[in-house]
């Protein structure tokens, strides 16, 4: 059993992610997991803290259990993700627990990943405004890695990495708002769409290597990724929009 199998096996977790318009959540004890999908939005401040304590009930697990409190930490929604850091906050501090913070883009490439043991998977999330937080990320040899960092783009900017552009082997389109971006990419060889989302199942798949690269962090300095500054359009610019 390899090292990261290793972790994985051991941790004790509660993972949430409510960058989009769903909440996920979920724990883990070890090999024993528990995960819920609900309506996101406005409704996540008042739900996230009932489900994550009645699911680590079930898990028969305490906060002061856990190894970690995983928080997907965007990019994606600023009211989602300004949630999910204050409910990490929250809980970890109150418990003496890290929090282990995780890009949306990287859990959107695990959840599309499959159990693959090799694939690349340019990951995107519909930001609204008609642009798409975007990322690459490859997984081989057991691990993530980053191809291309977290970027706000417009539609015709998402391409994949230029050094996948001469290299015959299949790329994965995974996350949302497909339906839009996909007619755009659709003639880009190797290049294969999939819906995905930032799931709690794969936050939880992700936190060995997470937490074995270093990345958990105390309450206090959890914070959200914000890739875009601006989160509405003026008044003029949404005019301008519609006649465009």
């Amino acid at each position: 059993m390899g090292g990261l199998a290793i972790i994985k096996a051991l941790m004790k977790l509660l993972a949430f992610d409510t960058s989009t318009e769903r909440l996920h959540l979920g724990a883990c004890d070890g090999p024993h997991t528990l995960t819920h999908q609900e309506a996101g939005g406005a409704q996540s401040s008042a739900r996230i803290v009932p489900l994550a304590m009645a699911t680590l009930n079930e898990l028969g697990l305490g906060l002061q259990q856990l190894d970690a409190i995983v928080m997907g930490r965007g990019p994606g929604s600023f009211t989602g993700l300004r949630t999910a850091c204050a409910v990490a906050q929250g809980l970890a501090f109150g418990a003496g627990r890290p929090v282990l913070p995780i890009d949306t883009l990287w859990a959107v490439a695990e959840q599309a990943r499959q159990g693959q043991a090799q694939i690349r998977v340019l990951a995107v999330v519909d930001a609204r405004m008609g642009q798409y937080y975007s990322a690459a990320w490859q997984f081989s040899a057991g691990r993530w890695q980053a191809s291309a960092m977290n970027a706000l783009l417009n539609p015709d900017e998402v391409v994949l990495p230029g050094a996948w552009l001469d290299e015959a082997q299949d790329v994965i389109l995974a996350g949302t708002g497909l339906t839009a971006l996909w007619p755009m990419l659709k003639h880009t060889p190797h290049l294969c769409p999939l819906e995905s989302s930032p799931t709690a199942a794969a936050l939880l798949s992700l936190a060995p290597q997470a937490w074995a690269d270093g990345l958990a962090v105390p309450a206090e300095l959890a914070m959200p990724l914000y890739v875009r500054d601006k989160v509405a359009l003026t008044t003029a610019e949404r005019t301008a929009q519609v006649r465009a």
